[in-house]
């Protein structure tokens, strides 16, 4: 399967050498001397239809971790191997918290470069049928399609099976990802306009310039380009149910169109001559806080209380971590490919303990992606931690560099014994992110109780390494030895002397 691959680096040598394997391997090359030359080939007037990005890390200007952020800033989602050099490890971390899909180690043999880009176009060509798939079945949903055991996400549908009898206005809020267009299509599947048009429109991807076309239409030649008469997305959904998606970024000057939309029933296709009547159910949804946006004169406030007539607050998934069970194993059903939905049957605990530990900042949508790309990457017939490589960085804190089976003359050079990954061990063992800052009385702790606490916490999690300990505190050796005779802990078992005689 032929490629653009895309190479950022601002070593020409490098370059060369990365363009012939590419080339080599039967794909197309595209070269990049560094991270802004690269975005513009990304995105713009320049850009080109990039597959995959090879992406060295250590640039002048604009280095491999700030093009990533960029990508993801400006929506550009594409698989991105990165290139690190020895001593690299803490980059390499940072690089795959930011969203990089694998990295290979300088000189990299070409197995394993190949081996990398194979994968990424693997878990890309899936990624545009699983799109293409969800297009085309598309139907109506219940909230029995909603995968749920938590108390939070309870309150969440009974508030939504009460505005499925009505024709209320919704306003659902929640971070990016958390599934609010599935409460919406929920709430449309259970109300009695189940059987009409369901339009969604995403308001934060429209042009400032066309939002008001694309809501409410335009007549043929009312400006440039309006070559057709376009009905708008408002008459679209006469007689069904209008989702917003993002509505918090609506221009105001729309705002005010859409207030008379909402209020009257009515819309002015742009160029028109009359208005338009629609019967329509509005759901709007942001990730913003509108009140707020009111407050800062970014959005008016009497189209704000016109929707927010009734609210549904959507929790984040770290709010309700006992769902990451159920929804992975739905997500392992639903969105694997065609030949690993009766290969890979089952899941590890210790993977499933590392996902719940995780605070999964794009929500499901991020969980979803992750299953989704595990299933495609996964051999066996059990996903293990080796799928998730950018959710056990963020856990565990450290990338094992050791990976693949490269050729002993150009193999990646191995991490020092200190630096390797320490094997992941269950949140329930080890309590991710519970520190107490408030005692039983409702004080706060002292430093020293704290560090205490931390200081046993690391000696249990690193299995009393001390070198890794001291490390990973921030502090040396000797400084450690110290506080552990201060607090009276026994350096071979981690516990208070006092205890342990």
């Amino acid at each position: 399967m032929a490629a653009c691959i895309l190479i950022v680096d601002d070593d020409p040598v490098q370059r060369r050498l990365l363009e012939a394997a590419v080339t080599k391997f039967g794909h197309s090359a595209l070269v990049a001397d560094g991270g802004e030359a690269a975005l513009r080939l990304l995105e713009g007037p320049d850009a080109r239809p990039v597959a995959v990005v090879i992406l060295d890390l250590s640039m002048p200007g604009l280095d491999g971790i700030g093009v990533l952020k960029a990508m993801a800033e400006r929506g550009i989602h594409l698989p991105v191997i990165v290139q690190t050099a020895q001593g690299g490890i803490e980059t390499v971390v940072l690089a795959m918290r930011n969203g990089a899909f694998d990295f290979v180690v300088k000189p990299a043999s070409p197995d394993r470069l190949r081996t990398a880009i194979d994968n990424a176009l693997k878990v890309e060509a899936r990624e545009m049928e699983a799109k293409r798939s969800s297009k085309r079945g598309g139907g109506t949903l219940s909230f029995k399609d909603i995968v749920t055991r938590s108390p939070a996400m309870d309150r969440v549908l009974r508030l939504a099976q009460k505005a499925a009898a009505s024709n209320i206005p919704i306003l659902i809020e929640g971070e990016s990802g958390v599934g609010k267009e599935l409460v919406a299509r929920a709430i449309q599947g259970s109300g009695e306009r189940r059987s009409k048009p369901f339009v969604t429109v995403n308001c934060g991807a429209i042009p400032d310039n066309l939002v008001e076309s694309i809501l409410f239409g335009h007549e043929k030649g009312s400006f440039t380009g309006a070559t057709e008469k376009h009905a708008g997305k408002f008459v679209e959904a006469h007689s069904g149910t209008l989702f917003l998606d993002e509505i918090g970024d609506l221009p105001l000057d729309v705002q005010v169109k859409l207030l008379r939309a909402v209020q009257d029933g009515e819309v002015d296709p742009v160029g028109g001559r009359s208005t338009v009547k629609v019967d329509i159910r509005l759901i709007s949804a942001t990730h913003r806080n509108l009140l707020q946006q009111v407050k800062d004169g970014k959005f008016r406030e009497d189209l704000f209380y016109r929707l927010n007539v009734y609210p549904i607050f959507v929790p984040p998934l770290r709010d309700r971590r006992d769902d990451i069970p159920h929804l992975v194993r739905h997500f392992m059903g639903r969105v694997a490919p065609t030949e690993a939905r009766g290969r890979i049957t089952d899941i590890s605990a210790r993977v499933l303990s590392m996902l719940q530990a995780y605070d999964w900042p794009g929500n499901i949508r991020q969980l979803e992606n992750a299953i989704f790309r595990a299933t495609v990457l996964c051999e066996g017939d059990t996903l293990t931690e080796e799928e998730f490589p950018q959710i056990r960085a963020q856990v565990e804190g450290t990338v094992n560099l050791d990976r693949g089976e490269p050729e002993p003359a150009a193999a990646p050079l191995e991490a020092p014994a200190e630096d390797r990954t320490t094997p992941f061990r269950p949140a329930a063992e080890i309590r991710f992110g519970i520190l107490k800052a408030l005692d039983e009385r409702g004080n706060v702790r002292s430093l020293a109780e704290v560090e205490l606490e931390m200081i046993r916490m690391a000696i249990d999690h690193y299995n009393g390494q001390m070198s890794e300990v001291a490390r990973r505190l921030g502090i040396g050796r000797s400084t450690l030895y110290r506080k552990l005779k201060e607090y009276g802990i026994d350096p071979e078992t981690g516990r208070s002397e006092k205890l342990a005689s």
